[in-house]
């Protein structure tokens, strides 16, 4: 058989066999890292999620603990199962990391994320637009004759169903805090 008369994915031998042979899928994980509040610290962590290629969908960060100088970092990432094992142990390995919880594995949690939305239009595509705002519980925090802004806050599938929505009725502008999360009960 002439090799280049192969199908993709014709043999398991074949170099056209692109198929994931490990059956890995991709997962979106949260993860909530503990770390000391001092200089670098963030620059440190997200320079193992670009040095090794992995990717952040969201990140936020804040003071949480003034006494004790601490500060949470939000993350929420993609790869499969064994990246992001591995991703959680490189983070614990961190000398200025006290904690990590992948909050997706450890049991229920409350995700939220903070958008404030742009919508310019007239007419019917602005009433349109504080019906839909009214549906989603999203607050006007700004208007003049021509545009509002809208702050809406929820789950990031929320809010991207909103965005959406508000495409067609004349938005032009989208700012997004990312995720914050924390785990339920005790």
């Amino acid at each position: 058989m002439n090799a280049l008369s192969l199908k993709k994915g014709s043999s398991r031998k074949s170099a056209y066999n692109l198929k994931n042979t490990t059956g890995d899928t991709i997962e979106t994980h949260t993860l909530a890292v503990l770390v000391d509040n001092e200089a670098g610290v963030l620059a440190r962590v997200i320079g193992l999620f670009s040095g090794r290629g992995y990717n952040i969908d969201s990140l936020t960060v804040a003071e949480i603990n003034h006494e004790d100088n601490q500060s949470r970092i939000t993350i929420v990432t993609t790869g499969t199962p064994s990246v992001i094992v591995q991703i959680k142990a490189q983070l614990a390995r961190m000398v200025a990391v006290h904690d990590v919880h992948d909050l997706t594995v450890e049991g229920p949690s409350v995700e939220r994320e903070l958008a404030m939305i742009k919508v310019v239009s007239k007419g019917d595509n602005r009433v349109e637009a504080l019906r839909t705002s009214e549906i989603f519980r999203a607050s006007v925090v700004d208007t003049t004759l021509e545009s509002f802004v809208f702050e809406l806050t929820g789950t990031p599938e929320k809010i991207d169903a909103f965005v959406e929505l508000m495409t067609p009725l004349g938005l032009v502008d989208v700012a997004r805090t990312g995720v914050a999360a924390i785990s339920r009960g005790l």
